[in-house]
């Protein structure tokens, strides 16, 4: 399975951080979150709203 082999070697090759996102207590959920948020309203707008409104929808919850 080439592609279960290359997320494994990619794993490998980034041990450290793997290890230092399983066992601190630190989390950067909230601003993937946040930044997953904000590419949704961008595919949704794009060639459509003009920039203003754009950052109502980013800005507003």
């Amino acid at each position: 399975m080439p592609g279960l082999t290359g997320f494994a070697r990619g794993l490998t090759q980034d041990l450290d951080a793997v290890t230092a996102g399983l066992t601190l207590r630190w989390s950067s959920g909230i601003t993937e979150g946040a930044a997953n948020r904000i590419r949704k309203i961008k595919r949704q707008f794009y060639g459509r709203a003009e920039f203003e409104l754009l950052c109502k929808m980013i800005l507003l919850p």
